[in-house]
This record gives C-alpha cells, structure tokens and sequence, in this order.
C-alpha cells in the first residue's frame, strides 16, 4: 500500500475507483481514500453487493454534498471523520 500512498501524496489530478468493493475497502482500511460519492438509484435489485463487505475498523463518514437528478438518482458525497 506505500505505493499508492506515495502516488496520493504527488501533485496531479484525484483519482477515481468506479464500483469496486474490494479496492473500496482495502483501501478504505488504509485510509488512503478522502472522499466518498454514492450514487443511489431508485431501483431494488436482489443479491447486491456491499460496498465495505470486508473493512476491518467501523468507518464514520461525515455527508458534505448531495444533488438529485431529475431521473430520480441522487448523488451522496461523503469525507470520513478522523478518529483519534
């Protein structure tokens, strides 16, 4: 994980994970990521995957903006709490 911690520390654009759990949460247990966007569409589908199936350590996260689209989806962006 040095690795993409030293490439998060370098000058440049944010980078972006698109619907992966189990980078979401590896490195979510690393804390390696500053920002979370969900977005909520309003469509039940059964047998979903969780986004933070395997986290190790309970993640707080603190709501900093939201837009809904006229199609209903909503956009969530949310930073998590520094613990300590």
């Amino acid at each position: 994980m040095t690795k993409i911690g030293e490439v998060k520390k370098s000058p440049g654009q944010d980078m972006t994970i698109l619907g992966s759990g189990s980078i979401t949460s590896l490195f979510t247990d690393h804390s390696l990521i500053d920002e979370y966007q969900f977005m909520i569409d309003p469509v039940a589908i059964p047998n979903g995957t969780p986004v933070f199936k395997n986290i190790h350590q309970k993640l707080n996260l603190w709501l900093i903006g939201s837009k809904v689209f006229n199609s209903g989806v909503v956009l969530l962006n949310y930073q998590p709490i520094k613990q300590g």
